[in-house]
């Protein structure tokens, strides 16, 4: 597919996803899965990139979600992805959204919580039902990541410490309208460490011999074992990758047992490497002997991934792909703040205004994380499969912006 023919027909930003990747590696993540616990089962984070074509895209692949809102669940539903597949996260659901959770027949909802472990026992016992749930533990591993995205660490405001599992598990066995099925954790994003991975899951089997010990009288087993996701993506050219089959590999030598029922969670593994954004480029200024700085019509708003964790991006001039790179110039977005960067110092052809920049690994935490900061209306979204472009998410329109606006509507 063109670039600028998709930058003319649809407008800039636009975002720019891969549709058939998606697959590829949702395909990847199940062959992994198959090989050494076919038993197993691949659960897509939804909260990297969700939308109705998302989740309808993945329906067809055999895979399972994750959510971590009502909203979430809501466009799930909406989309006709079966309850049963649906992993509800969240270290704060309301006890509405448990009711929602409850009453649409969700799969499994992973605890996070003394409160939530009581709150939902009486939301299921209320609505007649028994509530399969996984308990989510902080096992105490640091990934080797940025602080902002580390999860698993004893200092985190997710899941049960390692010093508490154990009696939660006995609660939640002990609770008339909820069934402990297994455990849970999420170490953090971006891993290319195996070590990490297979720390992890020596430290959760010990917990799981730990909880079956005390809890014997009950005559309790833990069927499954959900390890997260956190397998990174190249947004460099030179980033190192691990494939799907080495994570699973190396949490089959800390676990070397093929009828465990293992999970696991990539999401920006599938979808991040699939996303590119387009730009147009407008205004520039040099300040001679500092900086160059090109502007183009996105920004923060579209992709803060920049400004939270200080992330780089690779991109190219799509109308100048093969042209020489002439100038070392940094993009910036067109948001009223000084941190409102995209890349910073980035050797590319000479810039002009009406250039089409692609910024590459842009399908996670893009489109999810999209703002209205200024009032800017959100980038349309089209899904690219088999030389077929297909809009899936519309352009946002100044309309848009008043449609929760009383004052004004009234």
């Amino acid at each position: 597919m063109d670039a600028v023919e998709l930058a003319e027909q649809y407008g800039t930003p636009l975002y720019v996803l891969n549709a058939d990747m998606v697959v590829e590696r949702a395909r990847a993540f199940q062959k992994a899965m198959a090989k050494y616990y076919p038993q197993g089962e691949v659960i897509y984070a939804s909260k990297a990139l969700f939308s109705g074509a998302v989740a309808k895209l993945l329906k067809e692949t055999g895979v399972s979600i994750d959510v971590v809102s009502g909203g979430e669940l809501f466009v799930a539903l909406k989309a006709g992805f079966p309850p049963e597949r649906i992993f509800f996260h969240g270290n704060n659901k309301t006890p509405q959204e448990l009711e929602m959770a409850v009453k649409n027949g969700v799969g499994t909802v992973v605890v996070d919580n003394w409160h939530e472990l009581s709150v939902l026992n009486e939301v299921a016992g209320g609505l007649g039902k028994k509530q399969k749930i996984y308990l989510r533990v902080a096992p105490g591993i640091h990934a080797n990541t940025h602080v902002h995205i580390q999860t698993g660490q004893e200092d985190s405001k997710f899941g049960f410490s390692k010093k508490d599992i154990v009696e939660a598990s006995k609660k939640a066995v002990q609770s008339e309208s909820l069934r402990l099925a297994g455990l849970h954790c999420h170490i953090g994003s971006q891993i290319t460490n195996l070590d990490s991975f297979y720390h992890t899951a020596k430290i959760m089997n010990e917990i799981i011999s730990e909880i079956e010990k005390e809890l014997e009288p009950y005559s309790f087993k833990l069927e499954e074992l959900d390890l997260g996701g956190g397998l990174a993506i190249a947004y460099q050219p030179e980033d190192p990758v691990v494939s799907p089959d080495e994570m699973i590999a190396a949490i089959y030598r800390a676990l070397p047992n093929p009828e465990l029922k293992l999970k696991v969670e990539p999401g920006r593994y599938l979808v991040g490497e699939a996303g590119v954004t387009l730009y147009t480029v407008g205004s520039s200024k040099e300040i001679p002997g500092v900086r160059k700085y090109v502007a183009v019509d996105g920004g923060m708003t579209d992709n803060p991934r920049v400004a939270l964790y200080d992330a780089k991006y690779h991109a190219v001039v799509a109308n100048k792909a093969n042209a020489p790179k002439e100038e070392k110039v940094s993009i910036a977005g067109k948001c009223c703040e000084s941190g409102d960067m995209l890349i910073y110092d980035i050797d590319l052809p000479r810039l002009e205004a009406g250039d089409i920049l692609a910024i590459f690994s842009t399908g996670a935490y893009n489109y999810s994380m999209a703002s209205n900061y200024n009032l800017l209306p959100r980038p349309a979204m089209v899904f690219i499969s088999s030389g077929k472009a297909e809009l899936v998410v519309r352009r946002e329109t100044y309309e848009d912006l008043l449609l929760r606006d009383l004052a004004i509507r009234e």
